[in-house]
């Protein structure tokens, strides 16, 4: 593992593997905190790593030490649960397989949360230190894998050997074990922003270094999109991934989100039928094209739409309340705001929801619902004069409304 500033957690992730690895290597580059001592204290041998913005660079002078017949690389946020370490010693000892593709769960607080076109599930609660958090999103990932000289990490951000695994053809497998992954869910918000400035900043350097890669071009355009929030740079990155290989699905699904977020909606759904066409049906699909028929108010088909992501089995809060919302749009009152409360109390600190009730509460004609709602919002604060409009609109109504009963 490379890490920096880790101490609070290094200890957990070096722990839960500790018992079964027959070395463990920390690349330290350049931690202020108890890091060092931390590894040290607990067995593991630390090398001093210089930081040249290049995580593969990084992680590439720690396997650079490596004796063993198999490596398993972690992050000091991350963890194995007690199942792994047996598990891992069987894969080991397949002889024609070079590395296993796995499962890396990353924990969150919020439950609408998404990473790349992976919506959150719930938490099963597979390690204890993971019971805070009530969802975590997978992902696919390359960490387990023999030594070869021909296998190193490459890209200087979101870095991977699984080109080079490719490009040597060595056989792969599916694992079945999971890497669980704290970080999302424990960093500090400013530390966290910190990081996603310094992935976007390499991931525009990885885009420059490789400007016929649709990968680096839809990973930059995630971090513009989902950090820096610009749907309209972002978009840019998208459709030049699509240019590059037509068949990239991602890159279609994604440049449709961001048409959707622009309110350009003919050209949104033009995109995302794209991606349905390569194949790419997910969660987020269905999200995407419902929020693209709900703007365009064809509620019946953004019901339609929101109604799969709950029969794929990833269902959000915020899916349910947009369902909630195409049900008050279609005259089914009293059901879409029941299912709106629903997921304002599954998920009582996420403000769109609030907003999302009071308008529907307005319009399914239960002005005492909607006040209540946006006076909620008000009190999550970061709310804007529409806010402060809504509330005051709604006050005026109810006090109109009381006024007439008792004059």
């Amino acid at each position: 593992m490379i890490v920096k500033d880790g101490a609070p957690v290094l200890g957990r992730c070096l722990r839960s593997v500790s018992s079964f690895v027959d070395r463990m290597v920390v690349g330290d580059t350049g931690s202020s905190d108890a890091s060092v001592e931390v590894a040290r204290e607990l067995g593991a041998e630390v090398i001093r790593v210089p930081w040249e913005r290049d995580f593969s660079r990084a992680r590439n002078r720690v396997l650079e030490q490596r004796r063993c017949d198999w490596i398993l690389v972690l992050d000091a946020d991350e963890a194995l649960d007690r199942t792994a370490g047996a598990r891992i010693r069987e894969l080991v000892e397949a002889e024609n397989v070079y590395a296993y593709d796995h499962w890396r769960w990353n924990y969150t607080s919020d439950t609408n949360m998404r990473l790349g076109f992976q919506p959150a599930r719930p938490n099963p609660v597979r390690i204890e230190e993971s019971r805070p958090y009530p969802a975590y999103v997978p992902s696919l990932t390359t960490r387990l894998f023999r030594s070869h000289p021909g296998v190193y990490y490459e890209g200087c951000v979101h870095e991977t050997v699984t080109k080079r695994l490719a490009v040597l053809q060595l056989a792969t497998a599916r694992a079945d074990f999971v890497i669980h992954h704290f970080g999302h869910a424990e960093d500090a918000e400013r530390d966290r922003e910190k990081k996603n400035d310094l992935y976007r900043a390499l991931g525009e350097k990885k885009a420059a270094e490789n400007p016929d890669d649709p990968q680096a071009l839809f990973e930059l355009g995630l971090a513009v999109l989902e950090h820096a929030r610009r749907p309209a740079d972002a978009l840019r990155y998208f459709e030049r991934s699509c240019q590059v290989n037509t068949r990239y699905a991602a890159g279609w699904l994604f440049a449709g989100i961001c048409l959707v977020r622009l309110q350009r909606l003919p050209e949104a759904l033009e995109r995302l039928q794209w991606a349905a066409s390569l194949g790419l049906r997910n969660a987020v699909f269905y999200q995407a094209v419902g929020d693209a028929h709900f703007h365009a108010a064809r509620y019946a088909e953004a019901r339609e739409a929101y109604a799969q992501v709950a029969a794929l089995g990833d269902a959000s809060p915020l899916s349910e309340a947009k369902l909630g919302a195409c049900e008050v749009h279609l005259g089914l009152a009293a059901e879409g705001i029941r299912r709106m409360q629903q997921a304002v109390a599954s998920a009582p600190a996420f403000a769109e929801l609030y907003d999302i009730l009071a308008t529907g509460a307005l319009l399914g004609g239960d002005i005492e619902l909607a006040a209540q709602a946006a006076e909620a919002r008000l009190r999550l604060g970061d709310t804007t004069e529409f806010h402060l409009r809504l509330v005051a609109i709604l006050e005026a109504q109810m006090s109109a409304r009381n006024a007439v009963r008792t004059g």
